[in-house]
């Protein structure tokens, strides 16, 4: 067959592999075929004829049931290729200008492999919007080409996904409505990333919303991004849309999006990309989505001080060049009394800082002016090794460091971006920052063991109440404390204090129990655990062992102290005990926190009447 014989055949073959999706192949798509003549032109070629494309799916799961929902058709290039992977794939299609006809040729193969397998789940299907442009005017074929496989568009979601900076969102609408018309519905993709994702989301109102994974990934760390997904899911409710968080690879992450009640997961986590279609999630995975619990955020409160840097500081002074004269320098410092510092830069990057005091101190000498007035400032009195920070240095860090070198405290600093010039802090102003931020802890976390406070153990106590989860809420008291703190000091007592919030934390699943500290001698665990009764009795069986060691050797021999009471009599107090009083929370069993929290300590006081160490489990509701 002769070159141009082949070439005829060719462009056949892709004219009807676009045909079969609604597409046409026009003048302009043989011309660039015809002229296509080099090597990588040749690859794609190569593929699209011989149809060299493998199919895989990613199941996305239902995170309230647990179940399948549907899967993402993914496409993948021939094996052992450098066309494997769908970006470099779908990148040298559009470097060789064919890239409708990959597209069309890989929701074929996606389609036919999906149908030849199973019918029963839906299909996330991916499209560009120039690809929806370019088949919307063809629905009778694209209804064909289904009909032919045994598909209805009712199994078929389509996802947008946003890849341009100019785009005629009126055409995309009517596009989006003429699938919307034949049954498919619309899924927008990576919302989050992109150009103008919000208002793509504004103009299509999609059916599904797929957050990217970008957001996704160590949610459990980021409160940053745990505030944006929650966001995006309070919007999804208001607008009627569903989310789908993508790119969930951790079980942390599942938590909190599990927590968050998003509709949809997706990611490695929960299954990765196969050629065949799975019906079912790991079991271990399933058992922690059926779980009736909620993750509860024991970390936040103790890391306050993550949340501000030093960005928070940043004031612009303009700064001067590094080969501006000390006479200029004067003359701006006497001209602003505002002045105190000034940042000096070579191009971008500060090499230095020159303070009022030390310029007016150098040159108000006699004849300093008239020897140095002319120099650069760079070279004379400048301070060649001020303190320089990044931006995102936490405020703790920059307080650390100021905290050993002094003298930065009244000089100040400079901040940078990535080492080039953005302004500069104030001693100042940082102590005032970290001064409140101390402040706001203190109603957070307790200063002696850092667990959180009363104001978070109320928050945990309405979010659990409010949701279907079943719980137990256990107040932990120690016995015999004050007279130990007495006779030792409150710093031996607080010895005992931070071994009880140890103790506490070492027997709890920090993902689903909460540890808090009322204050004093006082904790309070909120137990989701199932076995939460037998790890209160190991937490007592433990300290009854540990305890004799916090006191000296005679009173270790005598099993307690000796002591007046507070009538002057004559006492013997046994070793520090706990004594734990529990109940037992189910679904709209309280209305408040304020009537559990009264129905605990209730509890706990029956506990205390019971020698030495207790639980006391309040049974009557």
């Amino acid at each position: 067959m002769d070159r141009s014989a082949q070439l005829d055949r060719t462009a056949q073959l892709i004219a009807n592999l676009a045909y079969s999706w609604g597409a046409k192949w026009g003048d302009d798509q043989r011309k660039l075929f015809e002229n296509s003549r080099n090597a990588h032109s040749q690859a794609i070629l190569d593929i699209l004829i011989n149809r060299s494309l493998s199919s895989v799916y990613q199941p996305i799961v239902a995170l309230q049931s647990a179940d399948i929902y549907g899967f993402e058709g993914l496409i993948r290039g021939p094996a052992t290729t450098s066309l494997h992977s769908p970006l470099d794939l779908f990148e040298a299609a559009k470097e060789q200008l064919f890239l409708p006809e990959m597209e069309h040729l890989s929701r074929q193969i996606v389609l036919e492999n999906y149908a030849a397998t199973c019918k029963t789940r839906k299909l996330f299907l991916n499209s560009t919007p120039e690809m929806l442009l370019m088949s919307a005017p063809n629905k009778g074929e694209t209804l064909a080409y289904l009909a032919s496989l045994g598909l209805e568009p009712k199994q078929i979601i389509i996802e947008v996904t946003e890849q341009t900076r100019n785009m005629d969102y009126g055409l995309l609408r009517e596009a989006v409505q003429y699938y919307r018309n034949i049954g498919f519905e619309i899924a927008m993709d990576d919302l989050g990333e992109g150009f103008s994702s919000l208002r793509l989301w504004s103009e299509l109102k999609p059916d599904y919303v797929k957050i990217d994974k970008h957001f996704i990934r160590n949610i459990h760390q980021d409160q940053v991004k745990f505030e944006f997904v929650r966001s995006i899911q309070q919007i999804a409710q208001n607008s009627g849309a569903k989310v789908i968080a993508e790119g969930i690879e951790a079980y942390e992450e599942l938590c909190i999006i599990k927590d968050l009640k998003i509709d949809f997961g997706q990611g490695y986590y929960l299954g990765r990309p196969e050629p065949e279609l799975i019906l079912s999630i790991d079991a271990d995975v399933k058992k922690q989505l059926v779980r009736n619990t909620l993750h509860l955020y024991q970390n936040n409160y103790v890391a306050l001080d993550q949340r501000s840097n030093v960005n928070k500081l940043l004031k612009y002074i303009p700064p001067i060049p590094a080969d501006m004269t000390n006479n200029e320098v004067m003359r701006l410092i006497e001209s602003d009394s505002s002045i105190h510092m000034l940042p000096v830069v070579n191009g971008e990057t500060p090499i230095g800082m020159i303070t009022r005091y030390a310029m007016i101190e150098n040159l108000a000498r006699p004849y300093r002016r008239e020897l140095y007035g002319n120099r650069r400032c760079s070279e004379t009195f400048m301070d060649a090794h001020p303190l320089i920070v990044e931006k995102s240095m936490s405020l703790k860090a920059l307080s650390d460091i100021i905290a050993e070198e002094a003298q930065h405290f009244s000089n100040g600093f400079i901040i940078t971006d990535s080492g080039r010039y953005l302004g500069i802090g104030r001693g100042q102003d940082l102590l005032r920052e970290v001064t409140q931020m101390q402040l706001n802890a203190a109603r957070y976390a307790n200063p002696i063991t850092l667990l959180p406070g009363n104001v978070p153990i109320n928050e945990q106590l309405e979010r659990l109440l409010t949701s279907e989860c079943k719980f137990s809420v256990c107040y932990f008291d120690l016995d015999t404390f004050k007279p130990y703190n007495d006779i030792y000091g409150f710093r031996r007592g607080d010895e005992i204090i931070s071994y009880t919030a140890k103790l506490l934390l070492n027997h709890v699943d920090q993902h689903f129990d909460f540890v808090g500290h009322i204050g004093g001698d006082d904790f309070i665990v909120i137990f989701q655990s199932e076995d939460w009764q037998e790890r209160c009795k190991q937490i007592l069986r433990n300290l009854e062992k540990d305890i004799p060691e916090f006191y000296d050797t005679a009173h270790k021999a005598a099993g307690g102290i000796v002591a007046e009471d507070r009538q002057g009599k004559v006492v013997q107090y046994p070793f520090v005990s706990l004594s734990i009083g529990a109940v037992k929370v189910k679904p709209g069993k309280y209305r408040s926190q304020h009537e559990l929290s009264s129905a605990v300590s209730m509890a706990k006081k029956q506990a205390k009447k019971m020698p030495g160490n207790s639980l006391f489990i309040e049974r009557r509701c």
